[in-house]
């Protein structure tokens, strides 16, 4: 599970390094378009995480960790040889549905094969390969763009992905909610909608511009879609997301205090790698190095 983990974690940070390499690559991509190979799979990862967990507590979380795993490591492996960049960032936002099918499986899993007096210890240790996935991208990133081609970071997840599917197949239990967990394609639809026009206004606001039609239309779309969310769990019998969980101040705080602190630190994140590799002439390598008390 925690390898599962790393792997989802690591790919969001490893990408970072290869921008400048990116963008001297023959598949010349514009300004946008490096935001959205990065952020592409970030974007289908975000939208589709609820609605992917329900699926997978309502048919079986192995069945779906071993899913999301096979088209992580295709998806990955295909990243590679794209040529052209748009062929990347859709390859990237496949590569994000696999993800959303594996974080919460591994976290179900763990739920459900530890007992009560255990379970905060695998969790904690769970949380702790969350960090070091963050800490381990940028530096095996690095050490590859420094001896083999940019697609060599994305490559580099499929022998993984393959090596956790392997483990997940013969070690992992079968597992799901035992009354079977109703589903919720409303609020899943909702959900989806509200956070893809969400980053695609943010992703697309600095290249055309915070008042062009498109954007503000994305921020409409958002708005619409989230509260209409909200409103539409408040009121479901069997929500995906109950909102009651927001009604304690410690589950409230912490949920924002995590929003903010992860939209600074992956925007540092972004902005950071090409200073350091286009401004301070460091390699990749060395540039993951300086990144690493960031990530820790």
């Amino acid at each position: 599970m925690c390898l599962s983990l790393v792997l989802i974690v690591a790919t969001v940070s490893s990408v970072n390094v290869a921008i400048p390499s990116l963008a001297q690559s023959d598949l010349t991509p514009t300004d946008t378009q490096i935001l959205w190979i990065v952020d592409a799979y970030a974007l289908v990862f975000a939208a589709l995480l609820l609605p992917a967990g329900a699926l997978g507590d309502r048919f079986g979380r192995k069945g779906a960790l071993l899913i999301g795993l096979a088209i992580f490591a295709t998806a990955s492996a295909l990243c590679a040889v794209m040529g052209s960049a748009t062929a990347l960032i859709g390859m990237r936002a496949v590569m994000g549905i696999g993800a959303a099918l594996i974080m919460p499986s591994t976290l179900s899993l763990l739920q459900s094969v530890f007992p009560p007096q255990e379970r905060a210890k695998a969790i904690a240790v769970w949380s702790g390969f969350a960090g070091a996935g963050g800490a381990i991208g940028p530096l095996l990133g690095g050490f590859l763009l420094g001896h083999f081609w940019y697609g060599s970071v994305f490559f580099v997840a499929a022998p993984i992905a393959a090596v956790a599917f392997t483990a997940s197949a013969i070690l992992a239990p079968k597992s799901r909610e035992g009354d079977g967990a109703a589903l919720d394609p409303v609020g899943a639809l909702l959900s989806v909608v509200g956070f893809s026009g969400l980053l695609f206004a943010i992703i697309e606001g600095p290249e055309r511009g915070w008042t062009d039609a498109l954007v503000i239309a994305g921020f409409a779309v958002a708005a619409v879609g989230l509260v209409g969310f909200v409103l539409f769990e408040r009121r479901t019998a069997e929500p995906m997301l109950d909102m009651q969980y927001f009604r304690t101040p410690r589950f409230a705080m912490g949920s924002l205090g995590i929003t903010f602190t992860f939209l600074a630190m992956f925007s540092m994140f972004f902005v950071l790698t090409q200073f350091l590799q286009y401004v301070k002439g460091y390699s990749p390598l060395a540039s993951g190095v300086r990144d690493l008390p960031l990530q820790i």
